[in-house]
């Protein structure tokens, strides 16, 4: 994989199409450039500058891009080039985490594709019945752009071929991992033809992204927007206390600052159970992870930690090895480690891409000669702090934007995340912006949703059908109860 970064335009090494440069730079057709002048597209974003002449040459793509930044250009307009008009079957495929997107890119390619006769472009959502849908496929199409449990579904009944394909576009493609939707996407991938083009584009570059372009891209080469220095964007304090107070002192930090998420790092197990019990005892929705828990005990804890149903996480270093949770906007140090590199490596995990975060340590008088290495490590005089300047910024306790429902029933009931979006948006009526992670396990399914609907989702769940059946469902809750040993459900043992 070849990283790309958007040059200066006083670089040598600048591309000729630089950040800002117009669009008449590009091989496009002189149809296309005209209705990008009509649509009040006259210079390219940054993101479309460092992208579209890679994507234009046929290179498999990366790209590290927001929402908002232009993306859905950068890749419409390469489907476009690529597109034969007169082959009236699917070419280009753009993969979506949701109908809502879905709905703005297929409005959008149909704005930039306002120059080429007779284009079709189909949207397969969930949320609408499948018959009209596969009538549509009958009298063909161009561009399909869909959510994964929907383009599987016409993939499985043979309504959706993929044979003509030659431009696979995945949207947003941190969310749909988000959502559980891995397995949806390898198997639609492998539907497509393997001499085909690739483009990946992703907000963040979550473990998941590399697993995708390993498999199913060819040589990708990367973009990647230039961010500012982690220094700016890591705002890191340091509190002295006394060994009496450590642990109080972390919840005034959390009542002070009020992140969403926190991951709260101690140097050992029993500092863990201190710090959750304190926690625990003045009502922050709080988990543990450590050496000592289970693997299925730690999964649900990864679980509801990414989901953001769970505010602190109090982990120890060992445990959170390999961690990646995206959107962490604190990471407290309950004590301060020995070793520079593991602080380094601790704050690091917050302040990811163009996202700010705290980083914020709690050192003892007898630490000050580790706070000295740490300094001497990142070249800057730390910010010190007194905590009494910590006051609770609200009356109102901290609590998690998001719940997680249980689910009795995964990957062996044949559940997929798609149809528990489903079930949740068109069956339920919820929308899917209340509707946050789906993970499928073999046993278990989570899904996250705004706590303010977490009960009547729940009972809408348990009181409806999943896949024709009904489903047992809980709300996992943070209080330290032991959650209920995963076995499968009687449907699973009966013979289908």
């Amino acid at each position: 994989m070849t990283d790309q970064h958007i040059p200066t335009p006083d670089s040598p090494c600048a591309d000729t199409a630089s950040a800002g440069a117009p669009f008449d730079q590009l091989p496009l057709a002189p149809a296309v450039l005209a209705n990008l002048r009509q649509l009040g597209y006259l210079n390219m974003t940054p993101i479309q500058a460092a992208s579209l002449p890679i994507a234009l040459a046929g290179h498999d793509l990366i790209a590290q891009a927001k929402t908002g930044s232009g993306k859905t250009a950068a890749f419409g307009l390469t489907l476009l080039t690529n597109l034969n008009v007169r082959f009236f079957g699917v070419q280009a495929l753009v993969m979506c985490p949701t109908r809502e997107l879905a709905d703005q890119v297929a409005q959008e390619l149909r704005r930039l594709a306002r120059s080429v006769e007779n284009i079709k472009i189909l949207t397969l959502v969930g949320g609408s019945t499948m018959r009209p849908q596969m009538a549509s496929l009958e009298h063909g199409a161009h561009i399909v752009v869909g959510t994964p449990g929907r383009i599987m579904d016409h993939l499985q009944r043979g309504s959706l071929n993929l044979d003509g394909l030659n431009t696979l576009v995945l949207d947003e493609a941190d969310r749909m991992l988000d959502m559980g939707f891995y397995d949806d996407i390898a198997f639609i991938a492998r539907q497509c033809p393997a001499q085909r083009q690739t483009l990946l584009f992703s907000a963040t570059y979550p473990e998941g992204i590399g697993e995708l372009s390993r498999r199913f891209m060819r040589q990708p080469q990367e973009v990647k927007l230039l961010e500012r220095h982690e220094n700016d964007k890591i705002r890191q304090r340091f509190y002295e206390v006394s060994k009496e107070e450590r642990l109080q002192a972390v919840a005034l930090l959390l009542n002070h600052y009020r992140p969403v998420s926190t991951l709260a790092f101690c140097n050992t197990r029993q500092q863990c159970r201190d710090l959750l019990q304190v926690l625990r005892d003045q009502g922050f929705h709080a988990l543990a992870l450590h050496g000592e828990l289970e693997q299925r005990e730690r999964d649900q804890v990864l679980v509801q930690f990414a989901n953001r149903s769970c505010s602190v996480l109090v982990a120890t270093d060992v445990a959170a090895r390999g961690l990646d949770i995206a959107q962490l906007e604190a990471v407290i140090n309950v004590d301060v480690t020995p070793d520079p590199e593991v602080y380094i490596h601790r704050i690091g995990r917050t302040g990811r891409a163009d996202q700010d975060g705290w980083a914020l340590s709690l050192a003892s008088a007898n630490q000050m000669r580790r706070v000295a290495n740490i300094v001497q490590e990142l070249g800057s005089e730390p910010e010190w702090h007194p905590l009494s300047e910590l006051q609770a910024a609200s009356d109102e306790p901290l609590v998690p934007p998001m719940a997680t429902l249980q689910i009795l029933g995964g990957r062996k009931e044949k559940i997929r995340p798609g149809d528990v979006l489903g079930a949740l948006t068109s069956g339920a009526g919820f929308t899917s912006a209340q509707i946050g992670k789906i993970t499928v396990t073999d046993m278990s399914t989570y899904v996250a949703v705004e706590q303010g609907i977490a009960h009547e989702a729940q009972r809408r769940l348990a009181t409806g059908k999943l896949k024709g059946k009904t489903i047992k469902v809980r709300i996992m809750d943070v209080s330290g109860d032991s959650p209920p040993r995963e076995t499968a459900p009687a449907s699973s043992r009966r013979k289908h």
